[in-house]
């Protein structure tokens, strides 16, 4: 060939051919890919070059096709009998059933047995849970109650000390800021005194004699004639004040220990210090009133 004169084109011509070929091959092995082609979107439009139709009235939407009957052939499948498969007969003796039949027993037995235990120890829990939740309750109510004691305890001895020192000064002022009562030798009420006067004084004239002795007295313009002394059956100590009342020949008519004044209100003081209020005399004064009013003041020691 007249292309092929030279070296050169002998040689391209070769290299050309074996990767041409090469290529053919390449893509006969691959294979180029197939694209299927696109869903086809749009509105179905029917412009009646169907053979067949019925009808006046044009269908806006699809009519669809009489839907073909297909036939499901059935077969039929045989099943095949399964016979049971019977154990083949054992010969067993009266010793094994009975060993069976016992052995069937026992292990009822011992169900039984582990239930009853099972109950038996829920029944203690139960038990042991209530017994648990009535001592708690009853703590619980003893502290209360033992607190309200102790709150009522406390309550008593705030009172009994109020008590006291009420006693002990006469009556205190109530919680409205006035005072209920009052104390004095005339019909009037009230609660006679002066301000500037001894709150001790043991008559409500004049002023009190100085000195110390077992007793003394407080009755306006009468004079003492007599007086006695009964001891306390008691070793207590501490002043009482009596008031008395006296006629106008000098006798006492009554007597009323603990009265403003006393710094001791028990019980074996007040006795002895009432009867020895009731020993005392008075002189004869036809001037004075028919029940003048005073006060006796005993004082009591230790061992006396």
């Amino acid at each position: 060939m007249s292309f092929l004169n030279t070296k050169h084109k002998k040689k391209s011509f070769t290299l050309t051919t074996l990767l041409f070929s090469a290529l053919l091959l390449l893509l006969f092995y691959i294979g180029l890919t197939y694209m299927d082609p696109v869903e086809e979107k749009g509105i179905a439009v029917n412009f009646g070059q169907m053979d067949f139709g019925k009808g006046d009235v044009q269908p806006k939407e699809k009519i669809k096709s009489e839907p073909i009957k297909t036939v499901k052939e059935v077969v039929e499948e045989q099943q095949e009998e399964v016979k049971p498969v019977t154990e083949p007969e054992v010969n067993v003796s009266a010793e094994e059933k009975a060993a069976a039949a016992e052995k069937l027993v026992t292990q009822e037995n011992e169900e039984s047995i582990l239930i009853k235990q099972k109950q038996e120890a829920k029944r203690k829990a139960d038990a042991a849970a209530k017994k648990a939740k009535a001592d708690a309750e009853r703590k619980e109510q003893q502290r209360v109650a033992a607190e309200k004691a102790e709150a009522e305890r406390k309550r008593k001895a705030e009172q009994a000390k109020r008590d006291k020192v009420d006693n002990l000064f006469g009556g205190l002022a109530k919680s409205d800021g006035t005072a209920k009562g009052g104390e004095g030798d005339d019909n009037k009420a009230g609660d006679k005194g002066n301000p500037q006067g001894d709150p001790y004084a043991t008559s409500y004239y004049g002023s009190p004699g100085s000195g110390s002795g077992g007793s003394g007295y407080g009755l306006s313009g009468r004079k003492l004639l007599a007086k006695g002394k009964v001891k306390q059956e008691c070793n207590e100590e501490g002043r009482v004040v009596v008031k008395i009342v006296v006629d106008r020949n000098g006798k006492v008519l009554s007597a009323t220990p603990g009265v403003k004044g006393t710094t001791n209100n028990h019980p074996c003081l007040l006795k002895p210090a009432e009867a020895t209020a009731r020993l005392h005399k008075w002189n004869l004064d036809a001037n004075a009133p028919s029940k003048q009013v005073g006060f006796v003041v005993v004082n009591f020691k230790l061992g006396e």
